[in-house]
């Protein structure tokens, strides 16, 4: 029933975008992570806050919506991290002393942070100390949803894997006033939810209680998700390992 309801919420959601105008390229929005009018209002709000000035290293997921936020994190002398979409390639770090300044806007696009960007194992990233996530809708108790293939949680999970991320962690996300609900999310083991929301209008720190998974899940993934992700599967494959030194 959970499932059903989260899945109505996205579709309403992604509805309301497209009828209303408020949708940005890449369009149609559903199924997206979707891009919004507004998206540079949002940025602007999050980079006014004290979380963001005190953040020296910021992980912003790849999406288009999130453009302006990775773009603003550069512009501001700040290290980004960058998942490459689907984790395929991992993660990116993207040195703002490293680009010319006059890249930084090609340099927050997935285009340009595969070209400006260096692939790094998470062992080797800097520790995190703010966390950007996309949103498809978000309740004013900070609980969230995704386009439904938890890619987002992964990347959470996977930082806390390699201690680059903690329970304390600030997670935020942008999204339009559109994509913010008034009532409680169903949650699943895995998901997170956000400390403060961010829209074109406003900044609003969330209601409810904090929800952080631990790490990884194993026993929620489907053996073909692991076998899609290069660092899960090397993972997976350390820990049979270490289950079974014999074999």
């Amino acid at each position: 029933m959970d499932s059903v309801f989260r899945n109505e919420l996205r579709n309403r959601i992604w509805r309301i975008m497209e009828e209303r105008n408020i949708a940005r390229f890449p369009r149609p929005v559903f199924g997206r992570i979707p891009n919004f009018v507004g998206a540079e209002d949002a940025a602007q709000r999050l980079v006014q806050s004290d979380l963001f000035k005190r953040a020296m290293v910021v992980k912003v997921n790849p999406d288009a919506p999130q453009k302006p936020v990775r773009e603003a994190v550069l512009k501001s002398n700040k290290v980004l991290v960058m998942p490459t979409p689907r984790i395929s390639r991992g993660f990116l770090l993207l040195d703002p002393k490293k680009i010319s300044p006059n890249l930084y806007t090609v340099a927050s696009t997935i285009q340009g942070a595969f070209k400006y960007g260096t692939f790094v194992d998470p062992q080797d990233l800097p520790e995190i100390d703010l966390i950007v996530a996309g949103s498809v809708a978000v309740s004013i108790y900070g609980e969230r949803l995704g386009k439904g293939e938890g890619y987002s949680e992964l990347e959470y999970s996977i930082l806390r894997e390699f201690d680059k991320a903690s329970e304390e962690t600030p997670i935020v996300t942008t999204v339009h006033d559109v994509q913010v609900v008034e009532h409680h999310i169903p949650l699943a083991p895995w998901d997170f939810t956000v400390d403060y929301i961010f829209t074109p209008t406003k900044a609003m720190k969330c209601l409810g209680e904090k929800r952080r998974p631990p790490g990884i899940m194993w026993e929620h993934l489907p053996k073909e998700k692991i076998e899609s992700i290069p660092i899960l599967k090397k993972l997976a494959q350390q820990r049979d390992a270490a289950a079974n030194p014999w074999v």
